[in-house]
């Protein structure tokens, strides 16, 4: 039964995988983004981490997670004589990848960590059946790569406290899992600083295996600081890399311990990650642990292990800082549930799947679900629309984005020789509407030239329909823009535009999902 349900789970999670759902920015710019201009020569826009004067993400992580599979697939390409592979071709690679590190080293991670045999093939499957690991962790986050590196930096902590003759591999495998995690992102000691405080006593015994351990340590940071300093200066010398490296941890420890430039990202309460972000990752499960708590002064059965005192004094130590989102806890989704023990009551498991299904396709399939899809098609809905409209010529394009996600500009690909112009992309963001139309007046040419001047939006947005094209176009009404839509994609929900306010709740959920959707729309004056 365990068997079978688990490669039911596997199919779910492969689905997920290849559903080109969008959950924050930073899982295409800073990952795929940052590579695909460099490898491919596609478009491409570093975020401002990799372009301030003190780059705070490091690159060292990113290497063997992005730039190697991508520049396999180039060199294959290149190989068979085919330039560079198609952007879907290299964004559904990428999801392959990390399907396989969480299918492999996560699923295998847990399975050690839970010392009882009777427990261990449940909490697999029961970790196996979160959205979080539908999702997340099938999606290009730094976060992801977290967890990862986390589970097994407790793997090794255990098995090197456990086992007293321990070889130097494993100090170096556990070196490695630090420095790396650091430079992935600096919450990462938050995870594992209690739970290494079990090897004092070893290193303690052992003075060699510290000295081990260090030096080991020393060495990968070394590199990542040498790979780092090279990325962001490429010209510079060995020796001007010794003289002034580039350290992105340290640099990312000063950028956020300014509240000044942590507001910028938004500020949340101090309890937002127990109050709301970890129901959000967790759902019944959290509920029940929480429920657990009254038992005191009967130490509840969950927190009374590793995995457990990781995941919480994590969440602590995150608490402290005011800018909190729910991706930050996603190391804890796997630790905590592997505690979790009620999951044969009925009453839980019902919850549970009916909390992750709706969250899966939330997350999984609707959430920004066609920013990805647009602009994969970006290129063939130009070439179709210039050619509809009878101009030889293939000028230059500019899109407009209005209240979606940044759109990945890698996802564009190569111009494909004469048949397109450049595409300009142009991020509105959430500008309020007249405002969006004054920008858009302000670069669509007069008539009778129609421009190729292009909207992405969300359908939901009734702002738009003043302007969509209507049939009575010398009605004294008619707007001085007319949007003429070339494409749409159903799956695609926009959370952001939730305005319970103005609307009232029903009317807006009426409106975000009764009219959901993204549209590509063809932007022209109202020529007579």
């Amino acid at each position: 039964m365990w068997r079978r349900t688990y490669l039911l789970l596997l199919l779910i999670r492969v689905y997920f995988a290849l559903s080109p759902s969008y959950l924050h920015p930073d899982e295409n710019f800073q990952g795929p983004e940052v590579f695909g201009g460099r490898i491919f020569s596609y478009p491409s826009k570093l975020p401002w981490e990799f372009t301030t004067d003190l780059p705070i993400r490091s690159v060292f992580p990113l290497w063997p997670t992005y730039e190697v599979p991508m520049s396999l697939l180039q060199w294959f390409y290149t190989e068979i004589g085919q330039g560079s592979p198609p952007p879907q071709f290299v964004y559904y690679a990428l999801r392959g990848v990390m399907f396989l590190l969480s299918f492999v080293l996560e699923d295998w991670a847990i399975y050690e960590l839970v010392p009882s045999p009777r427990h261990r093939r449940a909490t697999v499957v029961l970790v196996a059946s979160s959205y979080v690991t539908w999702t997340y962790q099938t999606h290009t986050f730094s976060n992801s790569l977290e967890t990862l590196l986390v589970a097994w930096g407790l793997v090794l902590i255990r098995r090197i406290v456990e086992n007293k003759h321990s070889s130097f591999f494993s100090y170096a495998v556990l070196s490695f899992i630090s420095v790396a995690g650091v430079f992935n992102r600096i919450t990462f000691p938050a995870f594992l600083l209690f739970p290494g405080l079990q090897l004092l006593p070893y290193f303690k015994r052992r003075p060699t295996s510290l000295l081990a351990f260090l030096g080991f340590g020393l060495l990968f940071t070394s590199i990542a600081i040498f790979i780092d300093t090279s990325f962001y200066r490429p010209s510079t010398s060995f020796l001007d890399i010794i003289r002034n490296p580039i350290i992105t941890p340290l640099n990312n420890i000063l950028y956020n311990s300014d509240s000044t430039n942590l507001a910028t990202h938004g500020l949340h309460p101090h309890h937002q990650h127990f109050v709301a972000n970890l129901f959000q990752l967790l759902g019944p499960a959290y509920i029940a642990m929480i429920l657990s708590l009254f038992s005191w002064p009967i130490v509840p059965s969950w927190m009374r292990n590793t995995r457990a005192l990781s995941a919480v004094s994590a969440t602590v130590l995150l608490s402290i800082f005011p800018h909190q989102e729910p991706r930050f806890l996603i190391p804890c989704v796997p630790l905590l549930l592997s505690c979790v023990r009620m999951h044969r009551s009925r009453i839980f498991l019902a919850t549970w799947i009916i909390f992750n299904a709706v969250m899966g396709f939330l997350m999984g399939v609707y959430h920004q679900g066609g920013v990805v899809p647009a602009q994969l098609a970006m290129r063939s809905i130009v070439e179709s629309n210039t050619m509809a409209q009878g101009i030889k010529s293939h000028p230059d394009a500019t899109v407009f984005w209005w209240k979606t996600y940044s759109p990945p500009h890698w996802l564009l690909g190569p111009q494909q020789g004469n048949h397109t112009g450049s595409i300009d992309t142009m991020d509105l963001m959430g500008l309020p509407g007249l405002e969006m139309i004054q920008q858009l007046d302000s670069v669509v040419p007069r008539c009778p030239y129609s421009s190729p001047i292009y909207l992405v939006a969300p359908t939901s947005a009734t702002f738009l329909d003043t302007y969509v094209s209507s049939s009575s176009l010398s009605s004294p009404h008619t707007p001085n823009l007319q949007l003429y839509r070339l494409w749409s994609y159903r799956k695609h929900l926009n959370l952001d535009d939730l305005d319970f306010g103005d609307d009232g709740g029903l009317n807006t959920l009426n409106r975000v999902v009764g009219r959901r959707g993204l549209g590509v729309w063809s932007v022209r004056r109202a020529c007579k």
